[in-house]
Protein backbone atom coordinates (compact mmCIF):
# COMPACT_ATOMS: atom_id res chain seq x y z
CA UNK A 1 0.00 0.00 0.00
CA UNK A 2 1.15 3.20 -1.03
CA UNK A 3 1.98 5.68 1.84
CA UNK A 4 3.08 9.48 2.17
CA UNK A 5 4.01 12.14 4.81
CA UNK A 6 1.81 13.50 6.99
CA UNK A 7 4.11 16.79 7.07
CA UNK A 8 4.94 17.06 3.39
CA UNK A 9 0.79 16.45 2.40
CA UNK A 10 -0.07 19.44 5.04
CA UNK A 11 3.29 21.48 3.41
CA UNK A 12 1.71 21.16 0.02
CA UNK A 13 -1.40 22.18 1.35
CA UNK A 14 -0.11 25.19 3.29
CA UNK A 15 1.74 26.16 0.32
CA UNK A 16 -1.69 25.81 -2.01
CA UNK A 17 -4.10 27.67 0.07
CA UNK A 18 -1.76 30.50 1.88
CA UNK A 19 -3.30 30.33 5.01
CA UNK A 20 -1.47 32.89 6.50
CA UNK A 21 -2.47 35.73 4.19
CA UNK A 22 -6.27 35.19 5.57
CA UNK A 23 -8.38 37.15 8.19
CA UNK A 24 -10.20 34.12 8.91
CA UNK A 25 -13.29 34.27 11.22
CA UNK A 26 -12.68 34.50 15.30
CA UNK A 27 -11.34 30.91 16.62
CA UNK A 28 -11.28 29.41 12.87
CA UNK A 29 -7.73 27.51 12.99
CA UNK A 30 -6.58 26.56 8.91
CA UNK A 31 -4.22 23.76 8.70
CA UNK A 32 -3.29 20.81 10.83
CA UNK A 33 -5.72 20.40 13.69
CA UNK A 34 -5.06 17.16 14.51
CA UNK A 35 -2.03 14.69 13.77
CA UNK A 36 -1.86 11.22 13.25
CA UNK A 37 1.60 9.09 13.67
CA UNK A 38 2.98 10.57 10.59
CA UNK A 39 1.85 8.53 7.48
CA UNK A 40 -0.96 9.35 5.17
CA UNK A 41 -2.63 6.00 2.91
CA UNK A 42 -5.69 6.83 2.54
CA UNK A 43 -7.27 10.12 2.17
CA UNK A 44 -11.29 11.07 3.56
CA UNK A 45 -12.71 14.46 2.63
CA UNK A 46 -15.74 15.78 4.30
CA UNK A 47 -17.85 19.12 5.25
CA UNK A 48 -17.79 18.78 8.62
CA UNK A 49 -15.42 17.62 11.52
CA UNK A 50 -18.06 15.67 13.78
CA UNK A 51 -18.03 12.60 15.80
CA UNK A 52 -20.07 11.29 12.63
CA UNK A 53 -17.46 12.19 10.27
CA UNK A 54 -14.36 11.03 12.23
CA UNK A 55 -16.12 7.15 12.23
CA UNK A 56 -17.23 7.39 8.70
CA UNK A 57 -13.34 8.10 7.90
CA UNK A 58 -12.31 5.27 10.43
CA UNK A 59 -15.08 2.93 8.63
CA UNK A 60 -12.99 3.78 5.43
CA UNK A 61 -9.60 2.91 6.80
CA UNK A 62 -8.58 6.66 6.57
CA UNK A 63 -6.05 8.24 7.60
CA UNK A 64 -6.14 11.87 6.89
CA UNK A 65 -9.34 13.44 7.11
CA UNK A 66 -9.92 16.84 5.31
CA UNK A 67 -12.55 19.01 6.10
CA UNK A 68 -14.01 22.90 5.65
CA UNK A 69 -15.56 23.40 9.27
CA UNK A 70 -12.72 22.09 11.80
CA UNK A 71 -13.04 21.18 15.05
CA UNK A 72 -11.91 24.21 16.65
CA UNK A 73 -14.01 27.55 16.94
CA UNK A 74 -12.41 28.78 19.82
CA UNK A 75 -12.39 27.41 23.10
CA UNK A 76 -13.78 23.60 23.31
CA UNK A 77 -13.48 22.79 26.64
CA UNK A 78 -14.07 20.75 28.59
CA UNK A 79 -13.59 17.39 26.27
CA UNK A 80 -16.21 15.57 27.94
CA UNK A 81 -19.42 13.05 26.14
CA UNK A 82 -19.22 12.94 22.75
CA UNK A 83 -16.26 15.37 22.48
CA UNK A 84 -14.07 13.07 24.62
CA UNK A 85 -15.26 10.44 22.26
CA UNK A 86 -14.18 12.55 19.19
CA UNK A 87 -10.93 12.37 20.45
CA UNK A 88 -10.65 8.94 21.51
CA UNK A 89 -11.75 7.80 17.82
CA UNK A 90 -9.08 9.79 16.51
CA UNK A 91 -6.39 8.23 18.70
CA UNK A 92 -7.09 5.11 18.59
CA UNK A 93 -7.77 5.02 14.73
CA UNK A 94 -4.42 7.19 14.10
CA UNK A 95 -6.73 9.31 12.26
CA UNK A 96 -5.07 13.39 11.09
CA UNK A 97 -7.44 16.25 10.64
CA UNK A 98 -6.97 19.14 8.30
CA UNK A 99 -8.96 21.85 8.45
CA UNK A 100 -9.15 24.85 5.31
CA UNK A 101 -12.35 27.62 5.80
CA UNK A 102 -11.92 30.92 4.14
CA UNK A 103 -9.14 29.76 2.22
CA UNK A 104 -11.06 26.85 0.66
CA UNK A 105 -13.90 29.06 -0.09
CA UNK A 106 -11.76 31.73 -1.93
CA UNK A 107 -9.22 29.51 -3.96
CA UNK A 108 -9.31 29.85 -7.35
CA UNK A 109 -9.08 26.29 -8.62
CA UNK A 110 -9.94 24.75 -5.40
CA UNK A 111 -12.13 26.84 -3.95
CA UNK A 112 -15.96 25.92 -3.32
CA UNK A 113 -16.32 29.13 -5.10
CA UNK A 114 -14.67 28.41 -8.06
CA UNK A 115 -15.92 24.74 -7.81
CA UNK A 116 -19.57 25.81 -7.81
CA UNK A 117 -19.30 28.54 -10.76
CA UNK A 118 -17.68 25.79 -13.06
CA UNK A 119 -20.60 23.11 -11.98
CA UNK A 120 -22.97 25.96 -12.83
CA UNK A 121 -21.36 26.41 -16.31
CA UNK A 122 -20.16 30.33 -15.25
CA UNK A 123 -17.15 31.74 -17.54
CA UNK A 124 -15.17 34.62 -17.15
CA UNK A 125 -15.28 35.11 -13.47
CA UNK A 126 -14.42 38.11 -11.94
CA UNK A 127 -13.66 38.50 -8.09
CA UNK A 128 -16.64 39.40 -5.77
CA UNK A 129 -17.57 39.92 -2.51
CA UNK A 130 -14.93 41.45 -0.36
CA UNK A 131 -14.70 40.57 2.79
CA UNK A 132 -11.76 40.81 5.62
CA UNK A 133 -10.07 42.21 2.79
CA UNK A 134 -10.00 39.46 0.35
CA UNK A 135 -12.57 38.65 -2.47
CA UNK A 136 -14.36 35.20 -1.67
CA UNK A 137 -16.67 34.44 -4.52
CA UNK A 138 -16.40 35.14 -7.82
CA UNK A 139 -19.27 37.20 -10.20
CA UNK A 140 -20.13 37.14 -13.98
CA UNK A 141 -22.33 38.43 -16.71
CA UNK A 142 -24.82 36.08 -18.17
CA UNK A 143 -28.36 36.01 -19.80
CA UNK A 144 -30.12 33.42 -18.02
CA UNK A 145 -34.02 33.14 -16.73
CA UNK A 146 -34.42 33.19 -12.98
CA UNK A 147 -36.29 30.20 -13.16
CA UNK A 148 -33.86 28.57 -15.72
CA UNK A 149 -31.09 29.37 -13.43
CA UNK A 150 -33.42 28.00 -10.24
CA UNK A 151 -32.94 24.32 -12.69
CA UNK A 152 -29.22 24.62 -13.09
CA UNK A 153 -28.46 25.37 -9.57
CA UNK A 154 -30.86 22.37 -8.94
CA UNK A 155 -28.68 19.81 -10.69
CA UNK A 156 -25.24 20.78 -9.21
CA UNK A 157 -26.79 20.83 -5.88
CA UNK A 158 -28.71 17.69 -6.10
CA UNK A 159 -31.24 19.52 -4.01
CA UNK A 160 -34.17 22.59 -5.29
CA UNK A 161 -32.83 26.01 -3.90
CA UNK A 162 -35.10 28.36 -1.97
CA UNK A 163 -35.68 31.21 -4.38
CA UNK A 164 -36.12 35.37 -2.92
CA UNK A 165 -37.19 36.50 -6.74
CA UNK A 166 -36.60 40.18 -5.50
CA UNK A 167 -34.74 41.01 -8.50
CA UNK A 168 -35.24 40.97 -12.43
CA UNK A 169 -36.65 37.77 -14.27
CA UNK A 170 -33.92 37.64 -16.34
CA UNK A 171 -30.33 37.34 -14.83
CA UNK A 172 -27.63 39.28 -15.95
CA UNK A 173 -24.93 39.92 -13.47
CA UNK A 174 -24.75 36.39 -10.87
CA UNK A 175 -22.76 36.41 -7.72
CA UNK A 176 -21.48 33.43 -5.87
CA UNK A 177 -20.33 33.06 -2.25
CA UNK A 178 -20.90 29.79 -0.90
CA UNK A 179 -22.40 28.96 2.94
CA UNK A 180 -23.88 31.12 5.36
CA UNK A 181 -23.28 34.43 3.00
CA UNK A 182 -27.19 35.16 3.30
CA UNK A 183 -26.48 37.32 6.20
CA UNK A 184 -24.37 39.91 4.17
CA UNK A 185 -26.87 40.39 1.54
CA UNK A 186 -26.08 44.72 1.43
CA UNK A 187 -22.76 43.71 0.80
CA UNK A 188 -23.48 41.42 -2.46
CA UNK A 189 -25.33 44.29 -3.70
CA UNK A 190 -23.42 47.37 -3.22
CA UNK A 191 -20.86 45.24 -5.61
CA UNK A 192 -23.92 45.63 -8.47
CA UNK A 193 -25.12 41.99 -8.83
CA UNK A 194 -29.20 41.51 -9.76
CA UNK A 195 -28.88 37.63 -8.54
CA UNK A 196 -26.88 36.09 -5.52
CA UNK A 197 -26.17 32.52 -5.01
CA UNK A 198 -25.62 31.69 -1.50
CA UNK A 199 -25.93 28.42 0.72
CA UNK A 200 -27.97 29.83 3.61
CA UNK A 201 -29.04 33.10 5.23
CA UNK A 202 -32.04 34.84 7.97
CA UNK A 203 -35.67 35.11 7.59
CA UNK A 204 -35.14 39.13 7.29
CA UNK A 205 -33.38 38.96 4.07
CA UNK A 206 -36.69 38.10 2.17
CA UNK A 207 -38.15 41.70 2.64
CA UNK A 208 -34.15 42.98 1.72
CA UNK A 209 -34.01 41.02 -1.52
CA UNK A 210 -37.27 42.84 -2.52
CA UNK A 211 -36.04 46.15 -1.21
CA UNK A 212 -32.78 46.08 -2.79
CA UNK A 213 -33.97 44.33 -5.99
CA UNK A 214 -31.94 41.18 -5.87
CA UNK A 215 -33.02 37.56 -6.60
CA UNK A 216 -31.11 35.04 -3.99
CA UNK A 217 -30.54 31.66 -4.61
CA UNK A 218 -30.41 29.84 -1.05
CA UNK A 219 -29.03 26.28 -2.29
CA UNK A 220 -27.88 25.04 1.45
CA UNK A 221 -24.59 25.59 3.30
CA UNK A 222 -23.98 22.27 3.58
CA UNK A 223 -24.56 21.00 -0.50
CA UNK A 224 -22.59 24.40 -1.89
CA UNK A 225 -19.83 23.68 0.37
CA UNK A 226 -19.29 20.40 -1.14
CA UNK A 227 -16.68 21.11 -3.41
CA UNK A 228 -13.96 22.63 -2.29
CA UNK A 229 -12.55 19.37 0.14
CA UNK A 230 -13.77 17.10 -2.67
CA UNK A 231 -11.02 18.85 -5.03
CA UNK A 232 -8.88 19.14 -2.79
CA UNK A 233 -8.69 15.68 -1.70
CA UNK A 234 -8.44 14.71 -5.54
CA UNK A 235 -5.39 16.60 -6.21
CA UNK A 236 -3.89 15.28 -2.86
CA UNK A 237 -4.72 12.10 -4.30
CA UNK A 238 -3.24 12.46 -7.63
CA UNK A 239 0.22 14.44 -6.00
CA UNK A 240 1.06 11.61 -3.55
CA UNK A 241 -0.68 8.67 -5.41
CA UNK A 242 -3.39 8.42 -2.32
CA UNK A 243 -6.58 6.97 -2.34
CA UNK A 244 -9.58 9.29 -1.57
CA UNK A 245 -13.50 9.43 -0.51
CA UNK A 246 -16.44 11.78 0.04
CA UNK A 247 -18.18 11.16 3.58
CA UNK A 248 -21.42 12.26 2.99
CA UNK A 249 -22.91 13.33 5.92
CA UNK A 250 -25.60 16.43 5.16
CA UNK A 251 -27.27 18.46 7.37
CA UNK A 252 -30.14 19.45 5.77
CA UNK A 253 -29.46 23.07 6.35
Amino acid sequence: MSKASLSVIVSYCQKRLRPATFNDCDGAANGLQVENSGAVSKIAAAVDASLATVKMAAAARADLLIVHHGLFWGPTTPWIGPRRALLQWLIEKDIAVYSSHLPLDAHPQLGNNAQLCAALGFVRLRPFFVEKGKALGWQTRAGIERAALAERIGRALGRAPVVLPGGPPRCRRIGVVTGAAGSQLRLAAAEGVDTFITGEGPHWTGALAEELGVNVFYGGHYATETYGVKALAAELSNKFHLPWVFLDHPTGL
